[in-house]
């Protein structure tokens, strides 16, 4: 079936590392993430400030700035497993498990957590799984589909959310 697909893309800059990783993406390291998000829609709106459009790029781009760039770019993602990273974000003078505690809470409550409160104040980003490009993937589609089907009124849909962590290295979600 026909169908008219649009896409915006991001660019954010953020650390992190795989736990589990035989290899050297086990060391802390960072990346030049490029994020595309492709949304699908049927027909084009019929009117309104949207006439002839999938969705507007602009609120496709404000969207992924706020839920993807706000809490992520110059920060670095761990995953809420990770005991030895965290330990070394939590605040100086205060009893990391605690503060571990609060963090996890807020994982489990609502599938990442967002916080300055750190040894150095850096902006840290705590997720329920390894910040593989692929789980990534699927985690910012998870908070990017909701707000571009509201937008559209329905009329579409995200289709998948590409995460280069490379110029050669890119993982896709697109959950069919």
């Amino acid at each position: 079936m026909p169908a008219f697909r649009v896409s915006r893309r991001i660019e954010i800059d953020a650390g992190h590392r795989i736990m589990t990783h035989g290899s050297k993406c086990r060391n802390l390291h960072g990346h030049r993430y490029v994020i595309e998000a492709e949304c699908e829609a049927r027909q084009l709106h019929a009117d309104g400030e949207q006439t002839d459009m999938v969705v507007d790029f602009g609120f496709l781009k404000e969207e992924m700035m706020r839920l993807i760039d706000a809490p992520c770019d110059h920060g670095f993602i761990a995953a809420s497993a990770d005991d030895e990273l965290l330990s070394l974000f939590a605040p100086q003078g205060r009893d990391a498990d605690p503060w571990l505690a609060e963090i996890r809470g807020k994982v489990a409550a609502s599938g990442a957590a967002l916080t300055v409160e750190t040894r150095m104040l850096t902006k840290l980003y705590v997720v329920p799984f390894q910040p593989t490009a692929e789980c990534l993937a699927k985690h910012w589609y998870g908070l990017l589909a909701e707000p571009v089907k509201s937008r559209s009124d329905g009329c579409a849909r995200l289709v998948s959310l590409r995460v280069w962590e490379t110029p050669n290295c890119m993982a896709e979600y697109a959950p069919g």
